[in-house]
């Protein structure tokens, strides 16, 4: 990744399949997702949640607002789906619901920001004279 193109967004269920959103409709990848940025949403102490998070997400990704029309690139898109999943569990929580700025700062951008670093470093590594073992 190079920073100057979105990138795409998923909630992974338990078993490690990717729900996502884009102007074909809700997708369910088993693959496609190994070199993403894995961010966890639940905290050690939500295991009744946990429980429950494969129906959840299921029952979420039929519902009408994921259908194929509905898509729109800048307003209701992958990021959409998956702060709206967000939102609907902190709600059930009896939580406030985030903002994209909120999300953005709070989930997102610290992963981002150590991948980025990860990044540059091996590609300063590999312009120099050393090698990588995988």
């Amino acid at each position: 990744y190079d920073g100057h193109c979105d990138l795409h967004v998923g909630i992974t269920s338990s078993q490690g399949v990717v729900y996502n959103y884009d102007q074909e409709g809700v997708h369910r990848d088993s693959s496609g997702w190994e070199q993403c940025i894995s961010i966890p949403l639940l905290q050690p102490d939500m295991w009744e949640l946990l429980q429950q998070w494969d129906s959840l997400l299921e029952e979420f990704s039929l519902e009408e607002a994921w259908l194929p029309h509905r898509y729109e690139e800048q307003q209701h898109n992958c990021y959409s789906f998956a702060l709206a999943f967000v939102n609907r569990l902190r709600r059930g929580r009896g939580g406030a619901a985030l903002s994209k700025a909120q999300f953005t700062e709070r989930f997102l951008l610290p992963h981002t920001r150590q991948a980025s670093r990860y990044l540059s470093l091996q590609q300063q590594l590999e312009r120099s004279d050393c090698y990588i073992v995988p």
